[in-house]
């Protein structure tokens, strides 16, 4: 994560006969999704790195960033139970369970806990493996771990920021996999990708592919959802180092261009990998972190498969809908649920297809109100308005919708504000949007039922590889007369079918 300086907002006063848009739309979005908090006892400060459920019904594990570990029993109800499973740790930001241990990484290793006596605590703590070193500063953080399809622990290491008192290290700004353990319980490190900068998330997809996360900054245009595989490079320059080592799977990329598009390096670098999904800055958020797909099959509503991403200086939850198109993956990003108490960043399924959200603000600062906390998000069985899919056909987008929209409003290409820009991968802070081209879009026509639109553009922008396609529609309407609750979606294209 990064250390924003604090924003001063100035807000005029003047006389307001009605809500704003987006204050409507925050106090729409309760409607459909209500936010829950779980009480905190007094004197616990749940600065929330890791969350997972745990065996047996209404237990959650959470790790904090001070270090240590709460069991909480009786989660949902008014008065949960909670127990120190384990301190001392250092920064701990992940939890996973795997063969009746909880592993967790710490900012040097991969560590594995478990209670043997039953008394809610626990009673051994083992090294996996400890394979990385530190520089010991202060932002040399590690996030995950995820278990892949073959027993793979992911975990994906942050740069350093500033000072580094015991020199430069290897595998900073890298993902890494941990071979699942042997019998002794010892895993071997692989470092698997690198050019990664601050990536917050990481996550195993239902079907084993692996994501993650980057926030904003040099060398990393603006906040990410990348794939990852074996050898990829994502344009960080922090750690190529480290690839002229004979255990790195990642070729070393050579001198990486400064100040290209991501699309022009890449012709220069093969390997450089595109995101699939581009967050644009401070319109989707400015600190992408945890995700979790939703796999309640409908239980939280309309958005069934679809991926759902925390930003912690938003406070708030984001969607994503993600497609593979000539085995490659793209997506299109979507507003969700925003104005939570605190900054989001980790998510985990709990019972009764509630999504638990794990906050925390110190140093990194959040829109939210509170310091830290944990909360849920429940569905309250009323569908929202909402662009549901964004994919891409040969000409331009298809996009479905939630409910039935109006037929007339969908058919009216004037309905549509499109723009289309991609970012410069360079070595300053983040990228503003470049190469902003004009789109038109020069058809759109409905399906009968109104629950989707094709929409066919034109214009010098138009399906360009490596570039968002930005639409904004305030003025489609449900079959109702509503409109969108989040009339914008942001669609990356890598691939034309």
């Amino acid at each position: 994560m990064v250390i924003l300086p604090t924003l001063i907002l100035l807000i005029l006063s003047s006389p307001v006969l009605e809500p704003t848009f987006n204050e409507a739309v925050l106090n729409d979005e309760s409607k459909y999704y209500e936010v829950v908090d779980i009480p905190t006892p007094e004197g616990v400060l749940l600065e929330v790195g890791g969350l997972v459920a745990g065996p047996g019904e209404g237990v959650v594990y959470v790790s904090t960033r001070r270090g240590d570990i709460w069991k909480i029993e009786n989660t949902y109800s008014e008065t949960p139970k909670f127990t120190l499973f384990s301190d001392g740790l250092q920064e701990p930001l992940g939890l996973q369970w795997h063969n009746d241990w909880l592993y967790t990484v710490q900012r040097g290793e991969l560590s594995r806990l478990r209670d043997e006596d039953g008394d809610g605590r626990a009673d051994v703590v083992e090294t996996v493996c400890d394979d990385w070193s530190l520089s010991g500063n202060y932002h040399e953080y590690a996030f995950g771990p995820r278990i892949d399809k073959e027993g793979n622990f992911w975990i994906t290491l942050n740069k350093p920021f500033g000072a580094e008192p015991f020199g430069r290290q290897h595998w900073r700004g890298w993902a890494i996999k941990v071979e699942d353990p042997d019998q002794d319980g010892f895993g071997r490190m692989i470092p698997a990708a690198g050019g990664l900068r601050s990536p917050a998330g990481v996550e195993v997809a239902p079907w084993g592919d692996v994501f993650y996360t980057d926030n904003q900054g040099e060398w990393c245009g603006t906040n990410k959802l990348c794939h990852i595989e074996e050898g990829d490079y994502f344009g960080h320059v922090w750690g190529v180092e480290s690839a002229k080592l004979p255990i790195s799977r990642m070729k070393h990329p050579g001198e990486t261009p400064d100040g290209k598009t991501y699309v022009e390096v890449r012709e220069q670098i093969p390997f450089l990998k595109l995101p699939a999904v581009w967050f644009p800055y401070d319109k989707m958020g400015k600190s992408a972190a945890g995700m979790v797909w939703d796999t309640t099959e409908g239980g939280f509503g309309p958005f069934a498969n679809q991926l759902l991403v925390t930003d912690q200086h938003h406070a708030s939850v984001m969607r994503v809908d993600l497609e593979k198109v000539n085995g490659v993956w793209q997506g299109a990003a979507m507003r969700f649920r925003e104005n939570l108490d605190c900054g989001a960043l980790r998510a985990c399924w709990g019972d009764n297809d509630v999504l638990l959200v794990g906050q925390t603000n110190r140093g990194w600062g959040s829109r939210g109100k509170k310091s830290e906390g944990l909360a849920y998000l429940r569905w309250t069985g009323e569908t929202p308005p909402e662009i549901r899919t964004c994919r891409v056909i040969s000409d331009g987008y298809r996009l479905s919708f939630t409910v039935p929209m109006d037929r007339s409003t969908l058919e009216n290409p004037e309905n549509y504000d499109v723009d289309n820009y991609t970012y410069k991968l360079h070595s300053p802070y983040g990228s503003p949007e470049v190469d902003h081209k004009e789109v038109r879009v020069a058809s759109a026509v409905a399906s009968e039922d109104g629950f989707s639109v094709e929409l066919k553009l034109e214009g010098p922008g138009a399906m360009r590889i490596g570039y968002v396609t930005e639409f904004i529609v305030p003025n489609l309407r449900t079959a109702e007369g509503q409109p969108l609750l989040h009339p914008e979606v942001y669609a990356t294209l890598n691939e034309r079918p």
